[in-house]
């Protein structure tokens, strides 16, 4: 096991820079998630702690050694990729084992190394295969069993569930979330998939624009976004956001058409008239019969014991709720659970905390 430090690092590519002073600390057998659309700087910054790309400013420390100048080889990491990489001309015995003959380990080592990780993912019968012969999710397993058995400091998985059908991926979710557990391996995980990110990381690095917009357990991030980019990126579906200002000496919200959302036990995040955001989520939208905004429907969205339902509001904006049951109406009315209203500086988008 190992910790990791990366401290102030840039890039630029030419006189584009992709990545603005990131600082983050992995502690021992962590899984840190970074997450994030595509081009925000989430594989640049992975490619970086590889030691694949060089950074413009900034260190890489592991171990607290810096490691910035040493070659990929040298780091004592280990690295699973979107694409397999794997030599279709060898077996997946001889897969797994390459990068143990490259160091020179005794045979006995080597088949001792393979057989415990191919018994670790369950794909011991298929060690004498060749990856043609293999599913997606086996070839999957197979690239993770090449990192396994080096015994790295250091896992690095590059976006590894891209190539996966929807079943495949939430079971190799599970099952690279058991096998970290179960290694206490450091480990980061980029992917641009927010559910992943949810439940695969101890924490998660939203990256926005080259930049670390939060850095929080999954639900520091959930239920408390530090701005608007985070609130609309982390939950499916997505946060509301309503332009708004704020009334009744800033305890609650007037909306656009006039409509007021009182927030709870008085919380005050600003002075009368304050221009703002507010965010509520999908699922903290409450049917309320005769009262709280009309929503038209235009999309119902049945998911069994709840309806994902979205409308728009009398004057044009869009609107997402997500109800118990089945909803057959072209309309309906729902109203916010006030505990759960967030609200962010119109002009920032930075998160405003009630007083």
């Amino acid at each position: 096991m190992a910790s990791l430090d990366i401290q102030g690092v840039t890039k630029c590519f030419g006189a584009t820079q992709v990545l603005h002073g990131i600082d983050l600390a992995v502690q021992d057998g962590e899984m840190v998630v970074i997450v994030g659309a595509s081009g925000c700087g989430k594989s640049t910054l992975l490619r970086i702690v590889a030691g694949l790309e060089t950074p413009t400013s900034g260190a890489v420390l592991i171990e607290g050694q810096d490691v910035t100048p040493l070659e990929p080889a040298d780091r004592d990491i280990a690295m699973v990729f979107q694409t397999y990489a794997l030599y279709p001309h060898m077996s997946v015995f001889d897969n797994m084992a390459y990068g143990l003959k490259i160091r020179r380990l005794p045979k006995a080592e080597i088949a001792a190394r393979v057989q415990e990780a191919a018994e670790l993912l369950s794909i011991g019968h298929l060690l004498e295969r060749k990856p043609r012969q293999l599913s997606g999710g086996q070839r999957q397993r197979v690239a993770m069993g090449r990192a396994i058995v080096r015994h790295p400091k250091l896992f690095l998985f590059d976006e590894p569930l891209s190539n996966l059908d929807a079943r495949l991926r939430v079971q190799m979710r599970a099952e690279i979330r058991r096998l970290q557990k179960r290694l206490a391996v450091t480990s980061l995980f980029v992917t641009h998939d927010q559910v992943e990110a949810m439940t695969l990381g101890d924490r998660l690095v939203v990256m926005h624009e080259g930049r670390a917009a939060q850095v929080g357990t999954p639900m520091e991030v959930w239920s408390r976004p530090a701005d608007t980019y985070v609130a609309s990126f982390i939950g499916s579906p997505a946060m509301n956001l309503l332009p708004a200002s704020l009334a009744e000496g800033g305890a609650a919200a007037r909306l656009a058409d006039g409509t007021v959302w009182r927030f709870a036990d008085g919380a005050r995040p600003g002075g009368e008239g304050r221009e703002v955001i507010v965010g509520i989520r999908p699922e903290h939208l409450v049917p309320n019969g005769a009262e709280g905004l009309a929503l038209a429907v235009e999309l119902a969205e049945p998911l069994g014991s709840e309806t994902v339902v979205h409308g728009r509001l009398a004057d044009g904006t869009a609107l997402t709720a997500r109800v118990p049951g089945a909803v057959v109406a072209d309309s309906l009315r729902v109203a916010p659970e006030a505990a759960a209203l967030h609200v962010f500086d119109a002009a920032t988008g930075r998160r405003l905390d009630p007083a």
